[in-house]
């Protein structure tokens, strides 16, 4: 059954209509915010659209579930993201702050940056961090997480790479 076939949708359709309420009721245990949760719940049937293994699911809420909690995740890092470069803002003099034009590009920049970041392995994320957030030479990364200096210049560069990759798109 491919995602965007009739049955396809029939299934989610069932899904939702038998889940849709438990899934809400759920996420709105995890969230301050009615709307928000109504968004995450519609989120997660969304990507549901686009699953195809749909007949072979056994346990729907355990699925529903998975899917939603990573929506959570993502939502949470998003929040904190953007709560953190706010307080950042507030602490600059009115003159130096961006518009609110410039703030949302930032943000946004900022979420694509987030999200390429967390695509690479826990110690390359690491690497990237000790070097552009604490400053740390190479030779101190390459002790803290027990590899060469010249595995960290690769880690170095896998970052470096995401972060061009979220603001400029692919490399020709």
């Amino acid at each position: 059954m491919a995602p965007g076939d009739s049955t396809h949708q029939h299934l989610v359709g069932l899904l939702y209509r038998d889940h849709r309420e438990w899934l809400l009721a759920w996420l709105r245990k995890s969230l301050y915010s009615p709307e928000r949760a109504e968004d995450l719940s519609q989120d997660t049937f969304v990507r549901l659209l686009g699953r195809s293994d749909l007949q072979e699911t056994r346990e729907p809420r355990a699925l529903l579930t998975t899917i939603a909690k990573g929506l959570l995740v993502d939502h949470f890092r998003r929040s904190a993201l953007q709560r953190s470069y706010l307080d950042d803002l507030a602490a600059q003099p009115q003159a130096l702050q961006p518009s609110p034009e410039d703030q949302a590009i930032a943000l946004d920049a900022l979420y694509k940056v987030d999200r390429l970041l967390g695509e690479l392995s826990p110690k390359a994320r690491a690497a990237f961090f000790y070097s552009r957030l604490d400053g740390l030479g190479h030779a101190e990364i390459a002790g803290r997480l027990g590899v060469s200096v010249s595995r960290v210049r690769q880690y170095l560069a896998q970052g470096l790479r995401q972060c061009y990759v979220a603001l400029y798109g692919q490399p020709q």
